[in-house]
Parts: structure tokens; C-alpha cells; sequence
């Protein structure tokens, strides 16, 4: 494998090690890469960009119409390398991976333009909607004269060719939209998206039923997908792709992977790949923070992805778009359940409910938590020790030797959130990257900037 284009510069870019010959990159260290995570949340841009830097960024009109165009692009990992990519992006804008969060509203119709800037046929699929239909005719599978199956739906022509497809906004809750034709290779491609579909009486509940509730500000999505950059170079290169070959090596989320998953959305060193996968809450508080965030899991990848936030169960309460209640119309029962690790299977979306209830170690003077330094100082950053709590106990800490970097500003605690197939935490094999990012919990009263 190869360099395909030149790196740019980013915030992270003391943390990577530069591959000449595309190998792997040498494994992160745990405190560099909460430094990040702190340089990302204290930055002088945070206040500035509170609305916009973390969370889920809809496209979204009182129309409900949408314009994309699909287009080749490049995107950047964290160990040096560009990969060659295809991905749905804004007609006005430009190409990006993975592709617009589109937030429509259920019962209503919904009009997607494709445009299609690709060497061959593409189309999108919208599984989960009613009454879908390319064109003004019923979506439908296509066939070459010979009967061989050509698309799973009408599909755009190559370069330049266009469809517009309509459907009814299903039920709420969150679906994949992806590549129709060709999905094997197009889906690996990067053709692929996430649409969020809000009940029409209560926007900031996953589903119809009241105990589905969310805070609005910490709404999240984790599209995951994978990447065998061997299969992206053979197409940039007009190649025949090997599928028997076929050996993922980078783990995506939001087509990112770690640390760039830290970074804050629309980051200007990732142009291409504008959606952050921090989480960022504070505790439950019955007066000041009652409702708990939202995290939309979507698999765009071949295989499992069982996610793993340390800490913290999570309640799921959708599945593919239907809320998890029984079939009594008169009272569904709620089968909603915690859990520990999020499987989320190929094609299938995960709606879960999260947050922070240790309240009993929240108030450093009731119940002081002393600060333990530890005996192994592994965690080295610019030639000098970098100690990080990793205490779940939220509240400010106590002194620390005059030698010790502390990232902990204002008694925050960050823990980390992974695919528990540890193979998908890597970046090219090398650990602590790949799919995984950090969810980071502010203390009660809150920090200076959050």
C-alpha cells in the first residue's frame, strides 16, 4: 500500500508517526491522546462553536427535499495515509464521507435528487420508508437484457446522470440510506449515509413514546463502516478488486478514525470528513439535567461491530427504526433494556439512551476522593510525565507534583468507547485507534467553557 496523497496538517499530527512505505503506524499514547481530547474541549474556539462542534449535524428544510450529488474524494487517517473514496455529498458542496445526516419527519414525504459524478451507475436504497419511488415510478429491482440483476432500484447513469427519488418518512428513529447497485464494491466505497426520522408531535424524543425523551443538545450518531484500502486503490486505479483478498484495515466512525474521532465537527484538517464522534454530558440532575443523550448507532460495514462504552450501560430503546414495545395497542409494554455492549449487526441501526447517575462520589467536600499518582508513569508526551484520572469519580482533584502535566481541568472524567472486537480498534493493526473514541462527563456544576 501507498501514500496516495500528500498529508495535511493536523491538530494531532505530534501524536502520528509518518509511514513512507503505508506499514503501520506505532501505537498512540493513552495520555497524548487525552491531551487531545482537552485541547479539543478547552480550545479558544470552544465557546464559539458550542452549537456546531460536537453532536449531530442535520441537513434539514421545511420542504424536506434534498439535493446530493455522488462524487470521488480522499479522506486522511490518522497514521499518514489518503484513501481514494466514493461518497454521497450536498449538491452545493462538495465530496465527503461519510454522507449528510438527513433529518426528515415521519408521515411526511421526502424528496431525494440524486446527481451522479461517478465512472458508473449508482442509486440509493431507503430501507424502513413507504411508497418509495424513482422517478415517479415504484422502486424496483433492474435487469440487464440477459436477466441478470443490475440494481436493487433505479439508479442514476454514469457521469453526470441524475433521479430523484420520494418516499413517506417511516416510523421515528434512525435508518441507513446507502448505494443500490453494486453494493458490494459501492457500499465499501463509502456510498453511504444516515437518516433520522423525528416523530411529527415531539422532535426531541427517539420514538413515539414519552420515556424515549432527549436532551436536544447532546444528540449523537455513530455511523461505523470499515475500510480494505486495497480494494479503494485498485478502483482509483481502474483495476479489477479481489474480493477473496479482501482484509479490512481501518475501523471508521462517522468516517473517521481514532483520534480524529475526538476532533470537533467540520474540523478545517479533515475537509472531507466533517462529523466528530466526542460525547459530551453532564450528570443526571432531576432540576438541571434530567434528560439523557442520545446515541444513534448505524453499521454500514460486512461484518458485527460490538460497541463498548467503558463506564456506562446505555438503554436501548429503538431497533431498525421501531421502538422496542410490545403489541398491546392500548398500553405496549416498554421492552426497552440497559446494556453493556451495543451489537449492532450489517445494515441494522441501534437507538440507545445515555447518562451519568454516580451521584454519591459527585461532592468533593461530603466525600473527598484523594488523588492516587500512579506508579507506573507510562504516559509520556513531549519528553515529560502526562498523568490523566482515570477515576470515575467526578470533582476537583487534589494537588500534584511539580513534574506532572495534569489534562484534567476542571474535574471532568473521560472514559473511553470502542469496538470490543479489538482487531477494529486499530489503525493498520496498531492498537488504541480504528473505532474508538471517548465520552466525557463534566461535573455538576459544569466546566469554565462547557
Amino acid at each position: 500500500m501507498r501514500l496516495n496523497r500528500p498529508r495535511r496538517h493536523d491538530i494531532v499530527g505530534t501524536l502520528r508517526r509518518g509511514r513512507a512505505t503505508g506499514a503501520r503506524r506505532r501505537t498512540t499514547v493513552l495520555g497524548a491522546v487525552f491531551a487531545v481530547v482537552a485541547a479539543v474541549a478547552f480550545g479558544s474556539n470552544a465557546g464559539a462553536q458550542a452549537a456546531t462542534s460536537e453532536g449531530l449535524l442535520c441537513e434539514q428544510n421545511a420542504q424536506q427535499t434534498f439535493s446530493l450529488t455522488a462524487r470521488s474524494g480522499y479522506i486522511s487517517t490518522p497514521d499518514g495515509n489518503s484513501i481514494y473514496m466514493w461518497g454521497y455529498g450536498m449538491s452545493a458542496g462538495n465530496f465527503q464521507l461519510p454522507g449528510p445526516v438527513l433529518c426528515v419527519t415521519s408521515g411526511r414525504t421526502v424528496t431525494v435528487i440524486l446527481h451522479n459524478d461517478l465512472p458508473e451507475a449508482t442509486s440509493m436504497l431507503f430501507p424502513g420508508q413507504s411508497a418509495v419511488k424513482a422517478n415517479g415510478n415504484p422502486a424496483q429491482p433492474q435487469f440487464d437484457s440477459g436477466g441478470s440483476l443490475t440494481s436493487m432500484v433505479q439508479p442514476a447513469s454514469a457521469a453526470g446522470g441524475s433521479v430523484t427519488y420520494t418516499f413517506t418518512a417511516g416510523s421515528p428513529g434512525t435508518y441507513l440510506y446507502s448505494s443500490g447497485t453494486d453494493v458490494t464494491k459501492q457500499q465499501q466505497m463509502g456510498l453511504y449515509g444516515t437518516l433520522v426520522v423525528r416523530p411529527a408531535t415531539a422532535s426531541a424524543q427517539v420514538n413515539d413514546r414519552a420515556d424515549s425523551a432527549f436532551s436536544p443538545q447532546h444528540e449523537y450518531v455513530y455511523l461505523l463502516s470499515e475500510v480494505d484500502p486495497d480494494v479503494h486503490l485498485a478502483v482509483e486505479r481502474n483495476q479489477p478488486v479481489d474480493w477473496s483478498a479482501y482484509n479490512a484495515r481501518y475501523y471508521l466512525i462517522n468516517g473517521r478514525s481514532m483520534p480524529d474521532t475526538l476532533a470537533p465537527n467540520n474540523a478545517s484538517w479533515l475537509p472531507s470528513q466533517p462529523y466528530g464522534a466526542l460525547v459530551h454530558i453532564k450528570p443526571y440532575d432531576a432540576a438541571t439535567n434530567p434528560l439523557p443523550a442520545v446515541i444513534r448507532y448505524v453499521n454500514a460495514g460486512r461484518v458485527n461491530y460490538p460497541f463498548h462504552p467503558h463506564g456506562s450501560d446505555e438503554r436501548v430503546v429503538n431497533k431498525d427504526g421501531r421502538a422496542l414495545q410490545g403489541t398491546d395497542p392500548t398500553a405496549p409494554q416498554d421492552l426497552s433494556y440497559l446494556k453493556y455492549d451495543i451489537d449492532v449487526m450489517p445494515g441494522q441501526t441501534v437507538d440507545a439512551l445515555m447518562d451519568w447517575r454516580d451521584v454519591e462520589h459527585w461532592d468533593p467536600t461530603t466525600n473527598p476522593i484523594p488523588t492516587e499518582i500512579p506508579v507506573i508513569t507510562d504516559q509520556l508526551l513531549v519528553g515529560a510525565d502526562t498523568w490523566f484520572s482515570e477515576s470515575p469519580y467526578l470533582g476537583q482533584k487534589g494537588t500534584f507534583p511539580s513534574n506532572i502535566t495534569v489534562n484534567n481541568e476542571c474535574g471532568e472524567y473521560y472514559h473511553v468507547a470502542h469496538s470490543h472486537a479489538l482487531q477494529q480498534a486499530t489503525n493498520y493493526g496498531a492498537a488504541f485507534g480504528g473505532m474508538m473514541t471517548v465520552f466525557r462527563i463534566d461535573p455538576p456544576a459544569g466546566c469554565p467553557t462547557s
